[in-house]
């Protein structure tokens, strides 16, 4: 659907208004960088403590400890993953999407941090390594690890074309989360949330700024690695888009496993602390 023709005419100072610079919302010079020569350092002597493989067109449950690392691993072909994070402790704080796109922008690499939703806003997990970090922005303004769309679901599915497909990444979020909770569907389902969509290739259209994906430039060996900065319940979902260069909510497309890896250091990072909750106080009602 192309943008709309205006219905008003342009104010004689319409030049001088679209030329105002713009400013950078939120400024992370004041955010401590995370120190990635420790965490380096701390994979050394580490051990593979958990590996769990996700089927295509489904989802899979996992925990990590705070302290570990894991991985996310292309293992037989080209494979976009939608990701949820929760703390273990309390599903009511989890990834936080948008604000980890206000701050690190629109696709997340090594060095960035995935933030949990607010009022805890703290780091849930940084992003130590990243096999995909050659491939930066392309000709069509397309990038890996996007943090700008949501997931497939069916409700869009329904909407758009009519049709029903129990196999929408947030269908199959709801039942990995169920099935590693113990809660109903009905129970599971407001937990799940946007997700970091691991290996995808997406960007806007210059031309009417829509969301679009083409086919992801990973491969079987490529990962991208975290580190758990509190104990965190995961779940990852090997959507039914294959490497989403065609469309997805169908059973249309060539679909790969992916792969979960959990890794426990010999010892903790050089000066890790587990981080904490945001301090700010809210006045009272």
């Amino acid at each position: 659907m192309s943008r709309p023709l205006p219905l008003h005419r342009p104010p004689p100072d319409a030049a001088d208004r679209r030329a105002i610079r713009p400013v950078v919302c939120y400024p992370v010079e004041a955010l401590a960088p995370p120190d990635l020569d420790a965490y380096r350092a701390a994979r050394a002597g580490w051990a593979c403590i958990a590996t769990v493989t996700v089927p295509p067109r489904e989802a899979e449950g996992f925990t990590v400890p705070a302290g570990c690392f894991f991985r996310i691993v292309s293992v037989e072909g080209p494979q976009v993953g939608d990701l949820n994070l929760w703390s273990a402790a309390d599903l009511g704080e989890r990834f936080f999407s948008g604000k980890t796109r206000a701050l690190h922008g629109t696709h997340v690499t090594t060095g960035h941090r995935l933030w949990s939703n607010l009022p805890h806003l703290r780091p849930l997990a940084t992003i130590t390594d990243d096999t995909l970090d050659w491939y930066g922005f392309d000709a069509h303004g397309g990038g890996v690890h996007d943090v700008i769309g949501t997931r497939c679901d069916p409700y869009t599915h329904r909407l758009l074309s009519g049709g029903i497909y129990h196999h929408c990444c947030h269908s199959n979020l709801t039942r990995a989360l169920a099935a590693r909770t113990g809660l109903s569907w009905t129970e599971a389902e407001p937990h799940v949330h946007d997700v970091l969509n691991v290996f995808m290739c997406t960007g806007f259209t210059p031309d009417t700024h829509q969301y679009f994906m083409k086919a992801s430039p990973v491969r079987p060996g490529d990962y991208l690695e975290f580190f758990a900065e509190v104990d965190l319940l995961g779940a990852l979902s090997a959507c039914p888009g294959g490497d989403c260069g065609a469309e997805h909510s169908s059973d249309a497309a060539r679909c790969h496993p992916l792969r979960v890896e959990v890794y426990r250091p010999a010892a903790a990072p050089t000066g890790w602390a587990p981080p904490r909750r945001s301090d700010y106080v809210a006045p009272e009602a």
